[in-house]
């Protein structure tokens, strides 16, 4: 069963290994350098804490769960458990925050500021705040790597430098992909395509409008180790590294970012963003690196996955990649190979079909 594999992101990284793993043959067809695009400009946070419905995060749920079993199988280095500190929101809305995560069963306690400074000294303490115990950070460029090794090991292939320009089908069944150069054959193509999904699946006639939410990271020069959990304050986001860099979204409000243009310099919107974790820190931070990208959001904000137009073809995208790449694989990966979903499968994939898009 020959298996094309378009966009070398985690999402496309961690699906070709599930397909190798399951004994698909599998080519992976990158445009330019796998993890450069939307997944090597990610804050990297996996979390439920964020969620749009039950059942968003019920599947975000899942996808932390997830990160657990892939990082074990791989061996791999990339995902760090650190969990997270939250005061993003304020007054009555905290409160609820919390009811509604405790309701669902999350990990979720409150702490006071004398335990604040006891577990981030470093950090002006706000009067309370959610501890996220459960959640964790990740590499995504290493753990695509890692993916993309292990897939390779089973006997994937990878194309990089190959822009895949259109589909191919014939009698309603996917024929493969075009490029420059002509037809790369296959008898399913699975899009791991981001922001470039809308015009590919445009091709064979299938609906996936996609949101313009460009976006930007900051890192910071090194500092010695300060802050060990990520934190989500009313004003920033940012994590440490291990190698002491702070790694801080531009945006003030990273997670429900609605912006559709960047009209800013990034070199101000990293000016900005730098102070606001100055003052966080009560230090001075000195930025050294922005990285820009246009994140893959479905017009409804919701993830996409399934089979969708000609028979042999799936499509794969959604924000946040950083903490639904793994179950997406699993998910997809599945479907591909023919593998019967489980009952929990079916109702965590059940509401994020492609066809919700076809009027």
């Amino acid at each position: 069963m020959r298996t094309i594999v378009v966009g070398a992101g985690i999402i496309g990284a961690l699906t070709a290994f599930r397909l190798a793993e399951a004994g698909a043959e599998v080519t992976v067809i990158e445009a330019g350098i796998p993890a450069a695009a939307a997944s090597g400009a990610s804050f990297g946070w996996v979390n439920a804490s964020f969620y749009l419905n039950r059942e968003h995060f019920d599947l975000r749920a899942a996808g932390v769960e997830a990160h657990r079993r892939v990082a074990d199988q791989l061996n791999s280095r990339a995902t760090r458990w650190t969990g997270c500190l939250c005061w993003e929101e304020q007054g009555a809305s905290f409160d609820r925050q919390f009811s509604d995560l405790k309701a669902l069963g999350y990990d979720v306690r409150q702490v006071d500021r004398a335990e604040f400074q006891r577990l981030e000294p470093a950090v002006s303490a706000p009067e309370r705040a959610l501890l996220f115990g459960q959640e964790a950070v990740v590499d995504l460029p290493v753990l695509a790597s890692d993916a993309l090794k292990a897939a390779m090991g089973f006997g994937a292939r990878l194309l990089t430098g190959v822009q895949v320009t259109g589909l191919e089908a014939t009698s309603g069944s996917i024929r493969g992909v075009r490029w420059p150069g002509g037809l790369i054959e296959a008898e399913h193509v699975v899009l791991a395509t981001g922001t470039g999904t809308e015009s590919l699946l445009a091709d064979v006639g299938v609906p996936l409008p996609m949101l313009d939410r460009p976006g930007g990271i900051m890192r910071t020069q090194p500092l010695p180790p300060m802050v060990s959990h990520v934190l989500a304050t009313p004003g920033q986001e940012l994590r440490q590294e291990p190698d002491g860099r702070f790694l801080a979204p531009t945006s003030a409000a990273h997670q429900s970012d609605a912006t559709e243009k960047i009209t800013q310099s990034p070199e101000v919107l990293a000016d900005q963003a730098a102070a606001r974790v100055s003052d966080l820190l009560q230090r001075e931070v000195v930025w050294s690196e922005v990285n820009l990208a246009s994140r893959p959001v479905p017009q409804d904000g919701l993830p996409a996955m399934g089979a969708c137009g000609p028979d042999g073809l799936y499509v794969v995208t959604m924000h946040s990649g950083a903490t639904l790449a793994p179950l997406a694989a699993e998910l997809v990966s599945a479907e591909v190979t023919e593998k019967e979903l489980s009952n929990m499968q079916t109702k965590l994939i059940a509401p994020y079909r492609p066809q919700r898009f076809t009027s």
